[in-house]
């Protein structure tokens, strides 16, 4: 014996399956495409600026990277002929000396240094901010603590005298 019903009811089924199938919402809005391919397209843009710009070299320490803009090469120069060559590259006199520090400072400057770069705006020659000369002012006493130790305030927000203030030419000769 074959139920006749058996065929029907799988006609059935298919075309209520076709039915929600037909009313089904899109998986995704057209905002969520829209935000999709804004952020693909920062992404790729990103992406491309950090490569054409050499980023990854700005996670080493070496001195040469300084000059991959053309603005820094008269510091390298300066810094090639001061009493430091030996003895501190840029990072060391530049960036805190705690892991964080200069991990939040490289971002810092990175970022700041590649759109005054890119956008202009900056001054040439380039100037030291109040930020990064404290940072300075805090990685010369941190080399030079057993000698400056005397010099240094008695409490933790008197002020003292800046040591590039005697000491200019220590880390770029001549400028």
């Amino acid at each position: 014996m074959t139920d006749q019903s058996q065929p029907n009811d799988l006609s059935t089924n298919s075309h209520d399956e076709s039915k929600a199938t037909s009313t089904r919402r899109p998986r995704f809005g057209k905002g969520a495409i829209v935000f999709a391919v804004i952020l693909g397209l920062l992404f790729g843009v990103g992406t491309f600026t950090f490569g054409y710009g050499k980023g990854a070299s700005y996670l080493s320490n070496n001195p040469q990277t300084c000059v991959n803009c053309h603005v820094m090469q008269d510091h390298l120069d300066s810094w090639q002929q001061s009493s430091h060559h030996h003895v501190a590259v840029c990072n060391d006199c530049h960036l805190p000396h705690d892991p964080i520090g200069k991990w939040v400072t490289k971002a810092d400057n990175g970022f700041f240094h590649s759109l005054a770069f890119t956008v202009g705006g900056y001054k040439d020659p380039i100037r030291i901010k109040p930020r990064n000369r404290r940072v300075t002012q805090s990685t010369c006493i941190d080399c030079h603590k057993d000698f400056v130790h005397p010099l240094l305030p008695a409490t933790a927000n008197d002020d003292m005298q800046s040591c590039v203030h005697c000491h200019a030419d220590v880390g770029h000769a001549g400028r």
